[in-house]
Protein backbone atom coordinates (compact mmCIF):
# COMPACT_ATOMS: atom_id res chain seq x y z
CA UNK A 1 0.00 0.00 0.00
CA UNK A 2 3.06 2.47 0.93
CA UNK A 3 4.91 2.11 -2.52
CA UNK A 4 0.81 2.93 -4.28
CA UNK A 5 1.13 5.56 -2.26
CA UNK A 6 4.60 6.58 -3.39
CA UNK A 7 3.83 5.75 -6.94
CA UNK A 8 1.02 7.75 -7.08
CA UNK A 9 2.66 10.84 -5.31
CA UNK A 10 5.36 10.65 -7.87
CA UNK A 11 3.08 10.90 -10.40
CA UNK A 12 1.59 13.76 -9.53
CA UNK A 13 4.68 15.53 -9.08
CA UNK A 14 5.55 14.73 -12.38
CA UNK A 15 2.65 15.95 -13.55
CA UNK A 16 3.02 19.23 -11.72
CA UNK A 17 6.18 19.99 -13.14
CA UNK A 18 5.77 19.07 -16.80
CA UNK A 19 3.03 21.88 -16.56
CA UNK A 20 5.27 24.63 -16.10
CA UNK A 21 6.47 25.90 -19.57
CA UNK A 22 8.96 28.45 -20.77
CA UNK A 23 7.16 31.22 -20.26
CA UNK A 24 6.19 30.35 -16.98
CA UNK A 25 9.52 30.20 -15.76
CA UNK A 26 9.96 33.67 -17.09
CA UNK A 27 7.28 35.25 -15.09
CA UNK A 28 8.82 33.51 -11.89
CA UNK A 29 11.66 34.68 -12.43
CA UNK A 30 10.07 38.61 -12.78
CA UNK A 31 7.94 38.01 -9.64
CA UNK A 32 11.06 37.01 -7.55
CA UNK A 33 13.39 39.71 -9.04
CA UNK A 34 10.46 42.88 -8.81
CA UNK A 35 9.68 41.61 -4.93
CA UNK A 36 13.36 41.48 -4.35
CA UNK A 37 14.23 44.91 -6.14
CA UNK A 38 10.86 47.04 -5.23
CA UNK A 39 9.33 45.44 -2.24
CA UNK A 40 7.71 42.20 -1.30
CA UNK A 41 4.48 41.63 -2.73
CA UNK A 42 4.77 44.11 -5.44
CA UNK A 43 2.86 42.51 -8.86
CA UNK A 44 3.26 43.53 -12.11
CA UNK A 45 -0.07 45.50 -11.89
CA UNK A 46 0.84 47.21 -8.39
CA UNK A 47 4.67 48.08 -10.12
CA UNK A 48 2.66 49.77 -13.24
CA UNK A 49 0.02 51.55 -11.15
CA UNK A 50 -2.76 50.06 -12.96
CA UNK A 51 -5.49 47.84 -11.80
CA UNK A 52 -5.51 44.16 -12.56
CA UNK A 53 -8.92 44.54 -15.16
CA UNK A 54 -7.07 47.71 -17.10
CA UNK A 55 -6.96 47.45 -20.90
CA UNK A 56 -4.29 47.13 -23.44
CA UNK A 57 -4.35 50.86 -23.90
CA UNK A 58 -4.31 51.67 -19.99
CA UNK A 59 -1.72 49.19 -19.59
CA UNK A 60 0.97 51.33 -22.21
CA UNK A 61 0.53 54.27 -21.32
CA UNK A 62 1.06 53.01 -17.75
CA UNK A 63 4.52 52.03 -19.59
CA UNK A 64 5.52 55.45 -21.25
CA UNK A 65 4.60 57.33 -18.16
CA UNK A 66 6.91 54.64 -15.65
CA UNK A 67 9.58 54.21 -18.07
CA UNK A 68 10.40 58.10 -18.04
CA UNK A 69 10.51 57.50 -14.43
CA UNK A 70 13.10 54.90 -14.39
CA UNK A 71 14.97 55.68 -18.10
CA UNK A 72 18.89 55.29 -17.11
CA UNK A 73 19.26 59.33 -18.36
CA UNK A 74 17.07 60.40 -15.48
CA UNK A 75 18.59 57.75 -12.46
CA UNK A 76 22.61 58.28 -13.57
CA UNK A 77 24.22 57.39 -10.52
CA UNK A 78 21.37 55.05 -9.74
CA UNK A 79 22.51 51.13 -8.45
CA UNK A 80 20.92 48.90 -11.12
CA UNK A 81 18.96 51.81 -13.16
CA UNK A 82 20.08 50.13 -15.80
CA UNK A 83 18.27 46.35 -15.05
CA UNK A 84 14.79 48.09 -13.78
CA UNK A 85 14.43 49.80 -16.44
CA UNK A 86 15.00 46.78 -18.95
CA UNK A 87 12.94 44.43 -16.43
CA UNK A 88 9.99 47.20 -16.86
CA UNK A 89 9.72 46.53 -20.65
CA UNK A 90 9.41 42.63 -20.10
CA UNK A 91 6.80 43.28 -17.40
CA UNK A 92 4.68 45.66 -20.23
CA UNK A 93 5.56 43.04 -22.95
CA UNK A 94 4.05 40.26 -20.95
CA UNK A 95 1.02 42.30 -19.62
CA UNK A 96 0.33 43.71 -23.48
CA UNK A 97 0.52 39.63 -25.18
CA UNK A 98 -3.01 38.11 -24.15
CA UNK A 99 -1.47 34.51 -23.98
CA UNK A 100 0.68 35.39 -21.57
CA UNK A 101 -1.03 37.89 -19.37
CA UNK A 102 -3.51 35.45 -18.89
CA UNK A 103 -0.78 33.15 -17.51
CA UNK A 104 0.38 35.96 -14.93
CA UNK A 105 -3.25 36.73 -14.11
CA UNK A 106 -3.44 32.75 -13.14
CA UNK A 107 -0.45 32.54 -10.94
CA UNK A 108 -1.12 36.02 -9.90
CA UNK A 109 -4.42 34.72 -8.16
CA UNK A 110 -3.32 31.77 -7.21
CA UNK A 111 -0.04 32.64 -6.23
CA UNK A 112 3.62 31.17 -7.62
CA UNK A 113 4.47 27.88 -6.77
CA UNK A 114 7.12 26.86 -4.83
CA UNK A 115 8.42 24.02 -6.04
CA UNK A 116 9.07 25.07 -9.63
CA UNK A 117 10.24 22.20 -11.20
CA UNK A 118 13.51 20.81 -11.76
CA UNK A 119 13.84 22.02 -15.32
CA UNK A 120 13.92 25.33 -13.88
CA UNK A 121 16.11 25.31 -11.59
CA UNK A 122 18.41 22.64 -13.81
CA UNK A 123 18.42 25.64 -15.95
CA UNK A 124 19.29 28.32 -13.64
CA UNK A 125 21.90 26.63 -11.64
CA UNK A 126 23.78 24.21 -14.09
CA UNK A 127 24.83 21.98 -11.57
CA UNK A 128 27.95 20.18 -12.57
CA UNK A 129 28.95 16.47 -12.87
CA UNK A 130 30.63 16.18 -9.37
CA UNK A 131 27.51 17.69 -7.80
CA UNK A 132 25.04 15.44 -9.94
CA UNK A 133 27.10 12.10 -8.90
CA UNK A 134 26.62 13.23 -5.40
CA UNK A 135 22.91 13.95 -5.44
CA UNK A 136 22.43 10.52 -7.09
CA UNK A 137 24.75 8.67 -4.38
CA UNK A 138 23.05 10.48 -1.69
CA UNK A 139 19.75 9.51 -3.06
CA UNK A 140 20.34 6.36 -3.68
CA UNK A 141 21.87 5.72 -0.62
CA UNK A 142 18.73 7.27 1.21
CA UNK A 143 16.10 4.75 -0.79
CA UNK A 144 18.82 2.09 0.02
CA UNK A 145 18.57 2.60 3.85
CA UNK A 146 15.02 2.88 3.41
CA UNK A 147 14.67 0.02 2.28
CA UNK A 148 16.65 -1.53 5.13
CA UNK A 149 14.01 0.39 7.48
CA UNK A 150 10.96 -1.06 5.81
CA UNK A 151 12.65 -4.40 5.88
CA UNK A 152 13.82 -4.52 9.77
CA UNK A 153 10.22 -3.26 11.01
CA UNK A 154 9.11 -6.34 8.74
CA UNK A 155 11.20 -8.57 9.85
CA UNK A 156 10.11 -7.46 14.09
CA UNK A 157 6.38 -8.14 13.19
CA UNK A 158 7.43 -11.41 12.35
CA UNK A 159 9.46 -11.84 15.74
CA UNK A 160 6.47 -11.01 17.66
CA UNK A 161 4.32 -12.98 15.95
CA UNK A 162 6.69 -15.98 15.94
CA UNK A 163 6.79 -15.38 19.77
CA UNK A 164 3.28 -15.28 20.34
CA UNK A 165 2.88 -18.01 18.48
CA UNK A 166 4.75 -20.15 20.46
CA UNK A 167 4.15 -18.48 23.46
CA UNK A 168 0.26 -19.70 23.17
CA UNK A 169 1.54 -23.02 22.76
CA UNK A 170 3.34 -23.41 25.41
CA UNK A 171 1.00 -21.30 27.76
CA UNK A 172 -2.80 -21.93 26.47
CA UNK A 173 -5.18 -19.36 25.16
CA UNK A 174 -4.99 -17.69 28.41
CA UNK A 175 -0.98 -16.65 27.84
CA UNK A 176 -0.94 -17.19 31.57
CA UNK A 177 3.38 -18.32 32.14
CA UNK A 178 4.33 -21.59 33.51
CA UNK A 179 7.42 -22.25 35.00
CA UNK A 180 10.28 -24.48 33.16
CA UNK A 181 10.94 -25.35 29.68
CA UNK A 182 7.93 -26.33 27.32
CA UNK A 183 9.10 -28.02 24.16
CA UNK A 184 6.25 -26.91 21.21
CA UNK A 185 5.77 -26.67 17.87
CA UNK A 186 5.10 -23.85 15.76
CA UNK A 187 4.11 -23.20 12.41
CA UNK A 188 6.56 -21.05 10.35
CA UNK A 189 5.22 -21.79 7.04
CA UNK A 190 1.65 -20.17 7.05
CA UNK A 191 -1.66 -22.42 6.99
CA UNK A 192 -2.23 -25.52 5.62
CA UNK A 193 -3.09 -25.68 2.04
CA UNK A 194 -3.40 -27.75 -1.03
CA UNK A 195 -0.84 -29.59 -3.50
CA UNK A 196 -1.12 -30.28 -6.96
CA UNK A 197 -3.10 -33.77 -6.20
CA UNK A 198 -5.22 -31.76 -4.02
CA UNK A 199 -4.02 -32.97 -0.42
CA UNK A 200 -3.99 -30.73 2.16
CA UNK A 201 -0.32 -29.78 3.43
CA UNK A 202 0.03 -28.37 6.74
CA UNK A 203 2.88 -25.66 7.01
CA UNK A 204 6.32 -25.52 7.88
CA UNK A 205 6.41 -26.77 11.75
CA UNK A 206 9.57 -26.09 13.81
CA UNK A 207 10.35 -27.14 17.60
CA UNK A 208 10.31 -24.30 19.24
CA UNK A 209 11.24 -23.90 23.46
CA UNK A 210 9.66 -21.62 25.93
CA UNK A 211 11.27 -20.94 29.17
CA UNK A 212 9.68 -18.20 30.91
CA UNK A 213 9.51 -14.78 28.51
CA UNK A 214 12.21 -16.34 26.06
CA UNK A 215 11.46 -18.02 23.11
CA UNK A 216 14.25 -20.57 21.50
CA UNK A 217 13.74 -22.66 18.31
CA UNK A 218 15.24 -25.85 18.67
CA UNK A 219 18.19 -27.16 16.35
CA UNK A 220 18.78 -30.28 15.27
CA UNK A 221 21.86 -30.87 17.36
CA UNK A 222 20.22 -29.97 20.70
CA UNK A 223 21.15 -26.54 20.36
CA UNK A 224 18.73 -23.44 21.26
CA UNK A 225 18.51 -20.55 18.93
CA UNK A 226 17.06 -17.29 20.49
CA UNK A 227 13.98 -15.39 18.93
CA UNK A 228 13.85 -11.94 19.90
CA UNK A 229 14.53 -8.25 18.26
CA UNK A 230 17.97 -9.01 18.24
CA UNK A 231 17.46 -11.48 15.42
CA UNK A 232 15.76 -8.94 12.96
CA UNK A 233 19.10 -6.99 11.55
CA UNK A 234 18.50 -2.85 12.23
CA UNK A 235 19.30 -0.72 9.38
CA UNK A 236 22.58 1.05 8.98
CA UNK A 237 23.86 3.58 7.11
CA UNK A 238 27.47 1.85 6.70
CA UNK A 239 25.35 -1.20 4.72
CA UNK A 240 24.42 0.92 1.97
CA UNK A 241 26.00 0.40 -1.28
CA UNK A 242 28.19 3.02 -1.82
CA UNK A 243 29.85 2.90 1.65
CA UNK A 244 30.32 -0.34 1.33
CA UNK A 245 31.80 -0.22 -1.86
CA UNK A 246 34.56 2.01 0.00
CA UNK A 247 35.05 -0.19 2.95
CA UNK A 248 35.59 -2.92 0.76
CA UNK A 249 38.27 -0.96 -1.32
CA UNK A 250 40.09 0.27 1.69
CA UNK A 251 40.07 -3.62 3.38
CA UNK A 252 41.92 -4.95 0.07
CA UNK A 253 44.16 -1.32 -0.68
CA UNK A 254 45.36 -2.17 3.35
CA UNK A 255 45.70 -6.14 2.93
CA UNK A 256 47.91 -5.53 -0.30
CA UNK A 257 50.53 -2.74 1.67
CA UNK A 258 50.26 -5.28 4.24
CA UNK A 259 51.98 -7.84 1.62
CA UNK A 260 54.35 -5.88 0.25
CA UNK A 261 55.35 -4.46 3.28
CA UNK A 262 56.36 -7.85 4.41
CA UNK A 263 58.15 -8.75 0.81
CA UNK A 264 59.80 -5.73 1.39
CA UNK A 265 61.33 -6.38 4.66
CA UNK A 266 62.71 -9.76 4.00
CA UNK A 267 64.97 -8.70 1.36
CA UNK A 268 67.75 -6.90 2.24
CA UNK A 269 68.25 -9.93 3.97
CA UNK A 270 69.19 -12.24 0.67
CA UNK A 271 70.82 -9.11 -0.76
CA UNK A 272 73.30 -8.82 2.30
CA UNK A 273 74.33 -12.64 1.88
CA UNK A 274 74.63 -12.50 -1.80
CA UNK A 275 76.86 -10.36 -1.62
CA UNK A 276 79.41 -12.33 0.59
CA UNK A 277 80.20 -14.20 -2.48
CA UNK A 278 77.36 -17.64 -1.99
CA UNK A 279 75.76 -18.94 -5.57
CA UNK A 280 73.89 -21.25 -6.45
CA UNK A 281 70.39 -22.28 -8.06
CA UNK A 282 66.88 -20.73 -7.28
CA UNK A 283 64.78 -22.42 -4.68
CA UNK A 284 62.05 -24.46 -6.08
CA UNK A 285 59.62 -23.69 -3.01
CA UNK A 286 56.50 -20.81 -3.69
CA UNK A 287 57.81 -18.14 -1.09
CA UNK A 288 56.48 -14.81 0.00
CA UNK A 289 59.73 -13.17 -0.49
CA UNK A 290 61.23 -14.63 2.47
CA UNK A 291 64.95 -15.54 1.32
CA UNK A 292 66.30 -19.40 1.44
CA UNK A 293 69.43 -19.28 3.73
CA UNK A 294 72.85 -20.81 2.49
CA UNK A 295 74.22 -24.22 3.90
CA UNK A 296 77.65 -25.42 3.75
CA UNK A 297 79.40 -22.44 2.35
CA UNK A 298 83.33 -22.96 2.06
CA UNK A 299 85.45 -19.99 2.81
CA UNK A 300 86.91 -17.66 0.09
CA UNK A 301 85.62 -20.00 -2.72
CA UNK A 302 81.85 -19.44 -2.34
CA UNK A 303 80.91 -23.07 -3.58
CA UNK A 304 78.02 -24.92 -1.76
CA UNK A 305 77.32 -28.58 -1.82
CA UNK A 306 75.81 -30.58 -4.98
CA UNK A 307 72.35 -31.05 -4.38
CA UNK A 308 72.11 -27.76 -1.43
CA UNK A 309 69.78 -24.75 -2.82
CA UNK A 310 70.95 -21.43 -3.05
CA UNK A 311 69.14 -18.14 -1.84
CA UNK A 312 66.88 -16.41 -3.81
CA UNK A 313 65.74 -13.06 -4.08
CA UNK A 314 62.90 -10.39 -5.00
CA UNK A 315 62.71 -8.85 -8.20
CA UNK A 316 60.39 -6.52 -9.98
CA UNK A 317 57.61 -9.00 -8.13
CA UNK A 318 59.48 -12.46 -9.60
CA UNK A 319 61.98 -14.74 -8.28
CA UNK A 320 65.06 -15.10 -9.79
CA UNK A 321 68.30 -17.25 -9.28
CA UNK A 322 71.00 -15.21 -7.10
CA UNK A 323 74.03 -14.22 -9.69
CA UNK A 324 77.23 -15.48 -8.38
CA UNK A 325 79.24 -12.61 -8.36
CA UNK A 326 83.01 -13.27 -9.36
Amino acid sequence: MRILHLIAFLAVLVTAVVAWTKEDHEIFDLVSAIEAAEGKGTTFYSWLEVPPTASTSEISKAYRKKSLQLHPDKNKGVKNAHERFARLGVVASILRNPEKRERYDFFYKNGVPRWRGTGYYYSRFRPGLGTVLTFLVMLTSGLQYLVQKMNYNRDLKRVHEIRDQARAAAWGQKMAPLEGQRKVKVNLGGGPRLDEDGNIIAGKMVDMVVEGDEVYILEADGSLFPVNSDTAVPPSIKRTWFLSLVTRLVGKAVRRDGTKIEGASAEPEGEGEDSDGGSGTGSDVPSSGAVTPKEGSTSGGGSVKGGQRAATTMAGGKRRKAVRRK
